[in-house]
């Protein structure tokens, strides 16, 4: 089986997280999770850096810390993450759902500017499957209309906009540090900003609020603490990140090779945009015939080549509320929904898997668009 990812862990990662055990403190408290942050901080180019356990909370942290009120809207796209409209809903602002673009599958400024209105407070930036959203403009535009940037850079380690690193543009950036991540420590996740204010917040809402005596508690936070076993790993994997991110540009490149004759049934990611590179976290596809993605899908797992489904939209999802649901459609998130998945790449992979990939990959799509 040929899976869509699997975790990139080196020998000196290993070593890492041996020399962690060793030093017999392995909690959230231990000195090495202050070190990961300070890392994170100096290669991001941010002031205060907080470590959590996973990207979700993260997210939620970086809402809870603006204290948005129930009638304060936060434009985010359509097509992400679930973890998005969680975080808006559980803060108690109200989500307004924006389209993407169609080439980059990404929130553009036009998309942000189409959902204005008096009432909101906050954009959620999202950068999608390796590419940059415009972030420049967008940051710019909130910076203008006083409007809070929450960025989710959780699949853009590493990535630039033209000279600005990617997790540095938000109020509050977030990252997620899963398995399948650039940067992975199984499970963890990061909060990134320059304001003290909301670093000291953060850092309270981590820990339970242990700010002032052991076991007084002026509120009711969490423990969303990172383990140093995890923060072992993401140090070494922070050093291996640009290795990382070349092989998958090289991946990515060999891909559009091979797929660049098939551009009738396919639609391809873009390999770069306003000079930023696709960093290929995943390598999308879109079907150009409609409503037979599951069965390509079904049909390449029963030969050995795992695949996933780009993201459910979210204006779409059953679990949300009914006052949030939407009269408006977003045709292309909900297009690329029906019709995207993303094919393995990563380390585990070389040039003559890539080329079995494919090769399966536009048999299965003849068969099943001449029996459709």
């Amino acid at each position: 089986m040929i899976r869509v990812f699997e975790p990139s862990i080196t020998y000196k990662d290993k070593i890492s997280v041996f020399k962690a055990l060793s030093r017999n403190n392995i909690s959230g408290t231990s000195p090495i999770v202050k070190d990961f942050e300070e890392s994170i901080s100096e290669n991001f180019d941010r002031e205060y850096c907080v470590a959590v356990s996973n990207g979700s909370v993260a997210l939620d942290i970086a809402f809870k810390v603006l204290d948005l009120k129930e009638k304060d809207e936060v434009i985010l796209p359509s097509f992400t993450i679930i973890s998005c409209l969680s975080a808006v809903i559980r803060s108690g602002a109200s989500p307004v759902f924006c389209d993407v673009d169609e080439n980059t599958w990404n929130m553009s400024l036009e998309n942000v500017k189409e959902k204005i209105t008096k009432n909101t407070k906050a954009v959620l930036m999202v950068h999608t499957y390796g590419l940059a959203a415009e972030a420049k403009k967008i940051s710019k535009f909130c910076k203008d209309n006083n409007i809070y940037l929450i960025e989710d850079a959780a699949e853009a380690h590493g990535q630039n906009v033209e000279d600005v690193k990617c997790g540095s543009f938000g109020d509050i950036s977030t990252f997620s540090f899963y398995a399948n991540k650039h940067i992975t420590t199984g499970e963890g996740g990061m909060l990134l900003t320059n304001k003290e204010e909301y670093y000291n917040l953060a850092m309270k809402m981590r820990n339970l609020d242990f700010s002032k005596k052991r076991f007084l508690h002026d509120n009711l936070y969490w423990n969303y603490r990172m383990s140093s076993l995890q923060a072992s790993l993401g140090i070494s994997q922070i050093k291996n990140l640009k290795n990382v991110i070349k092989n998958k540009i090289d991946q990515g490149t060999y891909y559009l090779e091979l797929l660049k004759n098939y551009e009738d049934c396919l639609q391809l990611p873009l390999k770069e945009y306003q000079n930023t590179v696709n960093h290929f976290w995943v390598f999308g596809i879109v079907l150009k015939k409609d409503n037979i993605r599951d069965l390509i899908i079904s049909d390449l797992l029963e030969q050995g080549v795992e695949t996933r489904p780009f993201f459910w939209p979210l204006n779409l999802q059953p679990s949300l509320p009914e006052k949030y649901l939407s009269k408006n459609s977003f045709p292309v998130s909900e297009y690329l929904g029906r019709n995207g998945l993303y094919i393995p790449i990563g380390n585990h992979i070389g040039k003559a898997d890539q080329k079995k990939i494919v090769d399966l990959l536009i048999k299965t799509i003849e068969k099943r668009s001449t029996n459709a």
